[in-house]
């Protein structure tokens, strides 16, 4: 019996020792493990969270030289919630400021603490006895508390000098609620270089962020993102992953602790097909110019090696906010330095007559001889050749010769023989007439004419507008880029290559987001071109360049064989009556560069173009044989509206005069005929963020200059450069 109840009494005891056991376990857990989240959740305390923003990730050229990264900036922070305290404990009263708030969808008057009086009473006259205090604008930190409770730091000096550093830093930051944050800025190392390709950044804009995305957090911190330009279009990849600190706030709203912190991330880094060097040979070549484009590209592949417009701006001046000054200087400057020339359409002029001549290739017109006399009528229109506003003929001349002679009346019959059909379906497949779906604003997408086209601007389609479209004079239309692409296709024997501005996206772990491959399009060759269609295009812009009575001896060179084909077209604007074109490949044989070349209000694509692309080719070309290019920080290229008669390079080795080379001069087009006006709206397509400038509250008086100790102390602790929420100095 007595055993009975022992072994009960055990039980019992292993019973009550299992429950202690438990019990002890879940208080541990409660009191010590999961200690700082239920302290955090007492009643009346609460957690807050702030979203950290991600580090952006660099835009590199081809070969990894960095384009557009980050550098290291101290920025003066105000702690607008420790300022505050701080000015309650030394106060009785606290200046207030009302508002209008919504609230249901009315308006009712608010009251907050004026923070800005504030500031000017209790961190201004600190900051300028160390010469450090600067203008701001009030409305802005007034809006920036009313939105964050001041949980947020406020920026007031953004991109510190390390002499203004310095001098917070024999302080010990001893400024309560005021501390230096070291922060990623953007930077261009080498300023106006491509920036129509890098674009630039904006200030963060909350409105931007769903609203799902900003309710995961108490006080979203939004990033900065990309305004124009690969910063813009590879936004998304370029950010990073965004950190999370957590704080506990308390029942009066004081920060009472970091409760957890989640360092960002950077974002991927974005390779393009650029060459830095040289895309700095060609932004040097194009400053011979007053406004133009230039696009070199690699036949092969379709990678655009280069892309330039002058005139140029700095893209530094926009980081973080460009200011009121410069962005007039940008705007109202008639040679609009913002836009993009090389994606903008301009009738492509005589250089439009190789597509054309591939396009006969479907109907064997290629094959056939035309007649030049000076001119071809088409029923009440004389459509003249240059040659014959010179009292002279071509007489009877093949395609190839046509193409040297840049001979108008044989490709007025020509594009008729061929048919408007054939032209279409050739240029189309060509990628004109349509956008290339490069990732960059502005793009355009050229226009060639179709009978549908003009019908539905009442207009009945004619010989004569086939006879246009056919010299790329009239309505047609091409971009730089599109022209340069044509070249490639020319180049590499009939293969339409997509142009390719972004090579590849690599994450910081390695992972490629987007791979390096180059689109085909199209294959002319399984279109019905043959090789040797193809070689007499190709044959007949080699004597443009080569042969006597071409109209590009300017771009020769001793050392490899250069094809191309001039362009002058008449733009329809008195103040700069024609446009000058060049497009060029090289070496013949086995072709790695494509060029294109475009120059407002130029006298001919020989004399103008032409040499420019031959310095081009001719220094690119070196690089493979030691030439050594250094490339630099460029300044602005400089817009003008002046006549250019003649580009020369000393250097080029060309300065005998090169018969022919004056020829292809634009033609009286027939009434009813010259094109439209070139449009005269250069505004940015998209807006900066452009720097408030100090209002009337926001002003301070002329600091004293600092003057430092004559013996430094020496500092006690290091100075704390993260910290947002710290109080300094108490």
């Amino acid at each position: 019996m007595g055993t009975k109840y022992r072994l009960r009494l055990y039980l019992l005891a292993v019973l009550v020792l299992l429950g202690l056991g438990v019990l002890v376990a879940r208080l541990h857990k409660v009191q010590v493990d999961d200690y700082n989240y239920y302290v955090s959740r007492l009643p009346g305390e609460k957690e807050v969270t702030v979203r950290v923003p991600g580090v952006r990730g660099e835009i590199r050229d081809r070969n990894g030289m960095v384009l557009a990264t980050n550098r290291a900036s101290y920025e003066v922070s105000f702690d607008l919630k420790a300022i505050l305290e701080r000015y309650r404990e030394e106060h009785e009263d606290v200046p207030a400021v009302q508002y209008d708030a919504q609230e249901g969808g009315m308006t009712r008057p608010r009251k907050e603490p004026d923070i800005v009086q504030i500031v000017q009473e209790a961190v201004i006259p600190e900051m300028q006895a160390l010469g450090l205090a600067e203008n701001f604008n009030a409305e802005q930190m007034q809006i920036h508390y009313r939105g964050t409770s001041g949980l947020v730091p406020y920026s007031y000096r953004r991109d510190l000098s390390f002499s203004d550093f310095a001098v917070f830093a024999e302080n010990d930051y001893n400024i309560p609620g005021v501390g230096i944050e070291v922060k990623p800025l953007r930077v261009y190392p080498y300023d106006a270089l491509a920036c129509h390709i890098l674009g630039y950044l904006k200030l963060p804009d909350i409105q931007k962020v769903a609203a799902e995305k900003r309710e995961e957090f108490d006080h979203y911190v939004a990033d900065d993102y990309g305004g124009a330009g690969i910063e813009k279009s590879m936004d998304e990849l370029l950010q990073g992953r965004a950190g999370k600190r957590t704080m506990r706030r308390d029942e009066k709203g004081v920060i009472r602790g970091e409760i957890s912190y989640v360092p960002p991330t950077a974002g991927a880094d974005v390779f393009l097909t650029i060459d830095t060097k040289v895309q700095y040979i060609v932004e040097e070549a194009m400053r011979a110019i007053g406004r133009g484009a230039a696009v070199v590209m690699d036949p092969r592949n379709g990678d655009i090696l280069a892309m330039v417009s002058v005139p140029s701006y700095n893209p530094n001046l926009f980081i973080p906010a460009v200011s009121t000054d410069d962005w007039n200087r940008y705007t109202t400057d008639e040679s609009s330095p913002m836009y993009n020339r090389a994606l903008s359409q301009h009738p492509p002029g005589s250089t439009f007559k190789i597509p054309i001549a591939l396009a006969g290739c479907l109907s064997n017109t290629n094959r056939r001889n035309f007649y030049c006399g000076g001119g071809v009528q088409y029923g009440n229109k004389f459509m003249q050749c240059w040659i014959g506003a010179k009292g002279g003929r071509h007489g009877s001349l093949d395609l190839s010769e046509a193409i040297k002679r840049s001979c108008n009346c044989y490709f007025y019959q020509y594009g008729n023989e061929t048919g408007i059909r054939n032209i279409v379906e050739i240029t189309g497949k060509m990628g004109l007439g349509h956008k290339t779906g490069v990732p960059l604003d502005g793009e355009m997408p050229g226009l060639v004419p179709t009978p549908e086209w003009l019908k539905l601007r009442g207009m009945v389609w004619s010989d004569a507008y086939t006879a246009m479209t056919s010299i790329g004079q009239g309505f047609t239309e091409a971009s730089p880029l599109q022209m340069a692409s044509v070249t490639c296709t020319v180049a590499n024997g009939g293969k339409v290559y997509q142009p390719r501005l972004v090579r590849k996206i690599v994450e910081k772990d390695g992972k490629v987001v987007v791979p390096d491959e180059p689109v085909l399009t199209t294959d002319l060759a399984k279109e019905g071109l043959t090789k040797d269609e193809l070689e007499q295009v190709k044959r007949g812009m080699w004597k443009v360049v080569n042969e006597e009575g071409g109209t590009a001896g300017r771009a020769r060179s001793p050392n490899f064989a250069v094809a191309g084909k001039t362009g002058t077209a008449q733009t329809g604007n008195t103040r700069e009556p024609t446009n000058a074109w060049f497009i060029s490949f090289a070496p013949y044989e086995e072709p790695e560069l494509a060029v294109a070349i475009f120059i407002h209000n130029a006298d001919s694509g020989g004399k103008c173009g032409a040499p420019i692309a031959g310095h081009i080719i001719k220094q690119i070309m070196a690089l493979k044989h030691g030439y050594i290019v250094e490339a630099k920080p460029l300044v602005e290229a400089k817009g003008n509206f002046d006549r250019i008669d003649l580009v020369n390079f000393d250097n080029l080795g060309l300065d005998q005069f090169v018969e022919g080379d004056d020829a292809d001069a634009a033609v009286e087009l027939p009434e009813g005929f010259a094109p439209q006006v070139v449009r005269s709206d250069r505004s940015p397509q998209n807006m900066p963020s452009i720097r408030r400038e100090a209002d009337s509250r926001g002003r301070v008086p002329v600091a004293r200059r600092y003057t430092p100790p004559s013996k430094r102390p020496t500092p006690q602790k290091k100075p704390p450069f993260s910290g947002f929420f710290k109080k300094k100095g108490r």
